[in-house]
């Protein structure tokens, strides 16, 4: 691990590399995102010693920081020292992937790009008709998926007013906040009438090879028929998710220079 500083490791090189080595190893086990705190915890490192060490990787281009700095994830040259073991590239055939998932659920899907802090959808259900598109792409605070956007972007660039779309819609920044860290909590956002009366939606984020937010993959239908909390197509969605890529025209996330 060349690119690691020795004059900055304190003299004690062999330990330093192998205790950065255990640091890539738990990155790569808890994924993209990891918190420094689990980080120290899994690789039994002191947490002071492990924070030194993760800023010396990001440095080196090991390891990168998401991009709402909450945590890090693997770099490009830990992925090229990776090689033939790496995981397989996700499936870029986007119409074979959503035509698949579309085959096994009932509810309309829905791919959309974050680009410049703005959603833009890349590719809609043509069996279900989206009614109100104009909403979701205005009145972020108000659909699902401007929630997965909105959470990843620092409170200052947030909307405001917050526009009353429905009866439902959330209006008051408190409650909007208190939202929104449920959002990143959940890694996934939901909303119920809040866009559309009579309207339910789930989405998860699309996310680049270094772990940044590229878009969203997110369920539309029917309130009653959808629940926004439901685990299952959460779930499901997450696994159809990983195996999606945004050109690089529309993989421009918010905050991706961070």
């Amino acid at each position: 691990m060349a690119g690691l500083r020795t004059a900055e490791l304190g003299g004690h090189e062999p330990k330093a590399v192998q205790k950065a080595l255990s640091l890539l190893e738990a990155v790569a086990s808890l994924g993209p995102g990891a918190a420094a705190r689990d980080i120290a915890a899994m690789s039994r490192i002191p947490p002071a010693t492990a924070y030194r060490l993760l800023n010396l990787l990001v440095a080196d281009g090991f390891l990168v920081r998401v991009e709402d700095l909450s945590g890090f994830a693997l770099g490009r040259r830990t992925r090229e020292l990776a090689g033939a073991g790496a995981p397989p590239e996700p499936d870029t055939d986007r119409g074979v992937v959503l035509e698949e998932l579309r085959s096994q659920v009932r509810f309309g899907i829905y791919l959309a790009s974050y680009a410049d802090d703005r959603v833009r959808l890349v590719d809609r259900d043509p069996d279900h008709e989206l009614t109100g598109e104009s909403a979701i792409t205005a009145h972020l605070h108000a659909s699902a998926i401007g929630k997965l956007l909105l959470a990843r972007l620092p409170e200052h660039a947030r909307p405001r007013p917050l526009r009353r779309v429905t009866a439902h819609t959330i209006t008051d920044p408190s409650t909007l906040a208190a939202e929104l860290r449920r959002v990143r909590d959940a890694d996934a956002a939901g909303e119920m009438d809040e866009c559309r009366v009579g309207r339910t939606a789930v989405a998860v984020p699309v996310r680049t090879s270094d772990g940044r937010v590229a878009g969203c993959l997110a369920a539309i239908g029917k309130t009653g028929r959808l629940e926004p909390a439901d685990r299952d197509v959460r779930d499901l969605l997450r696994s159809f998710a990983s195996r999606l890529c945004l050109p690089a025209a529309e993989s421009r996330s918010p905050a991706a220079n961070t």
